[in-house]
């Protein structure tokens, strides 16, 4: 009797002291030393209240996340600025790279037909476009009988989206020199967001079939929700919101086109478009928005305002409105409001400015079994040259560029290519919809530098300039980072990724080297270098 009593004696201070450790203890310390959360309660809304009836908790700032919006999980932009050194000419390597030589070729003279658009047709355009906006505005205002005191819009012909569009040419959708770009991006991540609608693929497609897969492959265009942003000076952007975080992976299992649309990809992939000096990426900043007033309260498409919900854990989310397979499940929510995710500025209308969809010549097969013709045949370039568009024009140059491209981001989701059908063949190559890149920082996927391994011909800007970024002094992760830190939403890109651009990299320029030893540097090197460049002693453009 007496040894059960200790028994239970012991069981007893025992339970006691797990208590006291593992919950009492902590709640002390935590409390003493001052880090519970200074959060304030605020008031759980009740779903039947409706979205905008929120009190307490609802946040209207959208430029920076909430105190309870997940932290960076990555170093800091402090750390990272430290680490790269301060944006002064003699150590910011980014600033080096563009005062490099290669990147200060002087370029043709652009005449009026290398402009894509005529500037007075452009603005009389426009013009009609913002009288048309405010018309609706005001019958719609006038329908709903809302009195409003909202001076109506005019069109600012210093807005830099106009000016981006006035500067697209035949050789890239901006020029080197041209400082609009970092004005698209900040007003992008600024601005004032003054009405929200699906994309022009949300509406038509509503989640039936993607026919841009021949609808071989079905897939419910909740999971891959976009929508259009209108800003405040009438410039519009593509959001595309956060689906997957930075440190997730894509799935082993996943086939390429089930994979996730990364707002962080598209972000990532228009700095390094940038970086090598393509220029054929439109520009992308990343932002918070509020879901609840700068997409829910703004918006007229009665489709959008009816899929708004309060999830349970008292957060804003909304979801593709389409018969097949979209639910809540599906949905985007907010953190309660806030989410992030990508901005990507839009070309001119096609009213203006026609552009030609054109199937990859290797493209994928986007069955879980078939292959493609380029994929069972070495020789597949033979064919693809024979074609007239690739036989007489830079095309196929510029295909090989686009693969160095995706390679380098990992992309394998590039079905399509679209050009301004004004330029014809001898225009540059659009590289849009990037969001499938950047999924898996470990694996290296050579199939998509197909172009490259098969036609082993690639022009000398390109090479000389991936050349330059593997040395030290301009190391293509170091210039990334640094570019990436501009962006609102830094860090873009977690560690593993900006590791994996110099070793694709490397695997790049080792491509190109056995191509060089199997046939010569004159057959694979194309000279698209103007002649006061074109010296035989090319040593300056390695230096670092």
């Amino acid at each position: 009797l007496r040894r059960d009593r200790l028994v239970i004696t012991l069981l007893i201070a025992a339970i006691f002291t797990a208590d006291v450790y593992f919950n009492i203890l902590p709640k002390l310390q935590e409390r003493l030393s001052g880090e519970s959360c200074p959060c304030q309660n605020s008031k759980s809304p009740s779903p039947l209240a409706g979205v905008s009836d929120r009190e307490g908790w609802l946040n209207s700032s959208a430029a920076a996340p909430s105190p309870s919006a997940p932290q960076p999980f990555n170093r800091s932009r402090q750390q990272e600025q430290e680490r790269l050194g301060p944006a002064a000419p003699g150590r910011s390597k980014l600033q080096k790279l563009f005062a490099h030589p290669l990147y200060n070729i002087d370029g043709p003279e652009l005449g009026p037909q290398d402009l894509l658009l005529n500037k007075q047709e452009a603005i009389h355009y426009y013009k009609r476009k913002v009288a048309r906006w405010n018309r609706h505005q005001h019958f719609a205002r006038e329908e709903a009988n809302i009195t409003s005191t909202d001076v109506p819009l005019q069109l600012d012909l210093k807005a830099s989206w106009l000016k981006f569009h006035l500067g697209i040419n035949r050789y890239g959708l901006y020029s080197r020199s041209d400082h609009t770009v970092e004005q698209l991006l900040d007003s992008m991540g600024e601005m004032d967001i003054i009405n929200a609608d699906y994309s022009q693929d949300e509406k038509a497609l509503k989640g039936t079939c993607d026919c841009r897969q021949s609808c071989k492959v079905v897939k419910p265009s909740g999971v891959h929700l976009k929508l259009v942003l209108r800003f405040q000076d009438f410039g519009k952007a593509m959001f595309k919101p956060m689906r997957q975080k930075r440190e997730e992976t894509t799935p082993e299992d996943f086939f390429f086109f089930t994979d996730f649309q990364r707002h962080n990809a598209e972000i990532a992939a228009f700095h390094l478009d940038r970086i090598l000096d393509f220029r054929r990426v439109p520009p992308v900043a990343g932002r918070w928005i509020n879901v609840t007033k700068e997409i829910s309260e703004v918006t007229r498409n009665e489709d959008l305002q009816s899929v708004f919900f309060v999830s349970p854990a008292s957060n804003v989310c909304f979801f593709a409105k389409c018969p097949y397979m979209c639910k809540t499940e599906y949905a985007v929510c907010g953190n309660p409001d806030l989410i992030e995710g990508s901005l990507s500025a839009f070309l001119p209308s096609l009213n203006l400015a026609p552009r030609l969809a054109i199937p990859n010549p290797w493209i994928r097969s986007y069955t879980f079994t078939g292959k493609e013709e380029w994929e069972i045949n070495p020789l597949y370039c033979s064919t693809v040259k024979q074609v007239y568009s690739y036989h007489t024009s830079n095309r196929l140059l510029n295909i090989i560029d686009m693969s160095i491209f995706d390679f380098l981001t990992g992309n394998m989701d590039r079905h399509h290519y679209e050009i301004f059908t004004k330029f014809g063949n001898d225009g540059i190559l659009i590289h849009l919809d990037n969001a499938r890149g950047f999924g898996k920082p470990l694996h290296d996927e050579l199939s998509i530098l197909a172009p490259l391994i098969q036609c082993c011909i690639i022009k000398k800007s390109t090479l000389l300039r991936l050349h330059l970024l593997s040395q030290p002094g301009f190391r293509l992760s170091d210039v990334m980072q640094e570019s990436l830190l501009r962006d609102h939403l830094f860090p873009i890109l977690t560690e593993p990724h900006l590791l994996a651009l110099d070793r694709r990299l490397d695997k790049i320029l080792r491509v190109v080297q056995k191509c060089i030893m199997a046939y010569s540097e004159d057959y694979v090197v194309a000279n698209d270098i103007n002649e006061q460049y074109n010296s035989t002693n090319t040593s300056w453009y390695y230096t670092a």
